[in-house]
């Protein structure tokens, strides 16, 4: 069984979490614990010590990251709950971790439960996960980094380091100084999750990072290296050399 705290500071949102998790995952999770704020959380996750954490992002006397800052998550599994607040939601995206929606509803409620109890014995990498998405969250950090999953591995990339990213259907590959990774997630999807200053869309199945390019050539080509080469579509041609070359 897996023990779960909910931390919130809704007390309707808590009981509507219980009474999902009542609901669909009975035999699943069993809730152990309840806060609404950073201090009494922190108490209660030392006394119940469990394997999973309900996180309103936003509390009455901090944020979640204020939590994590101070126990030890390495092993714990993470569901952050918040409101439409775009910044919060970015950083949760950048540190692919798992996030509700306020108000929640109830397919992508079970789905990311779903998720957690699924994968809950499997080796995860929540420490790092955590810490990209604080550093985005607190912009505590100048070199932006972001968390890129593939079927079997986690990739930590900076930014600076990703040449283009490259569209195959669902999928989209990711072009780095030191890797090609590709994540089964669509490139309009990871757009939103890089800097837009930086990366320009070239063409409808490319996104490039504009510092890396050195020249535009008579093919209509975008020079990173010799090894990469990036097409511009047409209709966009004058745009993209006036925002990286001008």
């Amino acid at each position: 069984m897996i023990k779960a705290i909910l931390i919130d500071d809704e007390v309707y949102i808590k009981e509507l979490i219980r009474e999902k998790l009542t609901n669909n995952f009975q035999d699943k999770i069993e809730i152990v614990g309840e806060a609404e704020g950073v201090s009494d959380a922190i108490q209660v996750i030392s006394k119940e010590k469990p394997d999973l954490l309900f996180l309103d992002i936003h509390l009455k006397d901090g944020t979640s990251f204020d939590i994590l800052s101070q126990i030890d998550y390495k092993d714990l599994c993470l569901v952050f709950i918040t409101g439409f607040d775009d910044h919060a939601i970015k950083a949760i995206k950048v540190g692919a971790l798992d996030y509700i929606i306020k108000p929640i509803d109830d397919d992508e409620f079970n789905t990311a439960v779903t998720k957690v109890v699924e994968g809950f014995q499997q080796h995860n990498h929540t420490e790092k996960s955590v810490e990209v998405s604080k550093e985005h969250f607190t912009k505590s950090s100048g070199r932006k980094r972001i968390i890129l999953k593939t079927l079997e591995n986690i990739f930590i990339v900076y930014e600076e380091d990703i040449f283009y990213c490259k569209s195959e259907g669902n999928y989209t590959m990711f072009y780095t100084k030191n890797d090609r990774i590709v994540v089964s997630k669509p490139i309009k999807m990871m757009e939103e999750l890089l800097s837009k200053n930086v990366f320009i869309r070239c063409h409808k199945s490319y996104l490039v990072n504009k510092n890396h390019v050195i020249q535009y050539n008579k093919n209509g080509l975008l020079i990173i290296n010799e090894d990469h080469k990036v097409p511009v579509s047409s209709r966009r041609k004058d745009f993209i050399i006036q925002e990286i070359f001008n």
